[in-house]
């Protein structure tokens, strides 16, 4: 079905694995509207209730593959047509993604990971937003994203000066969520997936809904849409299944309905 990454689906999980090791699984058009695709068919899914992206080999992704830039290139066409709608299903996504991130994430791989909800990273993975080393800005989405993490002076200060951000760094300043160490990187990495896959997928997708308008409403507006939002969870099965587990003094066994 692809070509440029691996998509597979077990125990809940979707596994979209970025996949041209030999190119530091660096980004071409194709690769952008494969990973569009399998984001979108993981949304549909009833059987995935969490998504986990990494890369094959050594990195997670090195940005755009420079082979296809060329002197005529409309770097601003590139984005609408490939990474903007890309960026916009991972975000519409309503199941919990992470960033699994194996190693360098630079550029528009900087964006990916930023786009995810979680960033688990390799102690020895790095970021580093590599535009302005060839003369242009951060693009697919990345100083949206940057700004709420870390604030617009910092963010500044890593957009403008392009300094590659060391695994142990990025945690400190929340930047990612988990630093993991490398020799149990895969366990890690599938337990904390199999964690979220485990928890009620609509009440994750509100959440979610919620965190990307809070910047947008009133606080009343907010309260309207918080109200909005219980309404939806208060019907879910996984809200039933909550409440009898609680009373029965049982661990709750969520299905994402």
């Amino acid at each position: 079905m692809f070509e440029t990454i691996r998509y597979d689906v077990k125990d809940g999980i979707a596994w979209l694995i970025l996949n041209r090791p030999d190119k530091l699984n660096a980004f071409i058009s194709q690769m952008n509207r494969e990973v569009k695709d399998a984001i979108k068919a993981a949304s549909y899914d009833e059987q995935v209730r969490c998504v986990v992206i990494t890369g094959e080999g050594r990195a997670f992704c090195s940005g755009q593959d420079l082979s296809e830039v060329d002197d005529y290139m409309d770097h601003g066409q590139v984005l609408r047509d490939h990474y903007g709608p890309m960026i916009q299903q991972i975000r519409k996504c309503e199941k919990p993604i992470i960033a699994a991130v194996n190693g360098v994430a630079a550029g528009a791989g900087f964006s990916l990971a930023l786009a995810c909800d979680f960033r688990l990273m390799s102690e020895r993975a790095s970021l580093l937003n590599a535009f302005i080393h060839v003369g242009l800005i951060p693009d697919s989405g990345n100083l949206y994203y940057l700004t709420q993490l870390v604030g617009q002076s910092k963010a500044a200060e890593l957009a403008i000066l392009g300094e590659k951000v060391p695994a142990t760094e990025a945690v400190a300043m929340g930047l990612a969520n988990r630093l993991i160490p490398s020799e149990t990187w895969e366990e890690d990495v599938s337990a904390f997936a199999t964690r979220l896959a485990a928890l009620p997928t609509k009440a994750i997708g509100l959440i979610k809904g919620s965190l990307m308008t809070i910047s947008e409403l009133s606080f009343e507006e907010y309260l309207e849409h918080e109200a909005q939002g219980q309404r939806i969870a208060g019907l879910t099965k996984d809200h039933r299944e909550g409440i009898n587990a609680f009373m029965k003094k049982r661990k709750p066994v969520f299905t994402g309905q």
